[in-house]
């Protein structure tokens, strides 16, 4: 029955992945302690999200 579950799970992987989960460390302005940027963004777009 397991198998049966992974095997359903997986029918749309290529909309499931298409998009990615990024995270970058950002410095507060208003208290100078670091805080965590999380989005999820398409697959293309991952390496503008950390030019900016």
């Amino acid at each position: 029955m397991a198998k049966k579950t992974v095997a359903t799970l997986q029918e749309g992987k290529t909309d499931g992945r298409s998009y990615t989960k990024v995270i970058k460390m950002v410095k507060s302005p208003k208290t100078g302690a670091y805080v965590f940027d999380e989005q999820m963004v398409p697959n293309e777009a991952v390496k503008d999200f950390f030019k900016n």
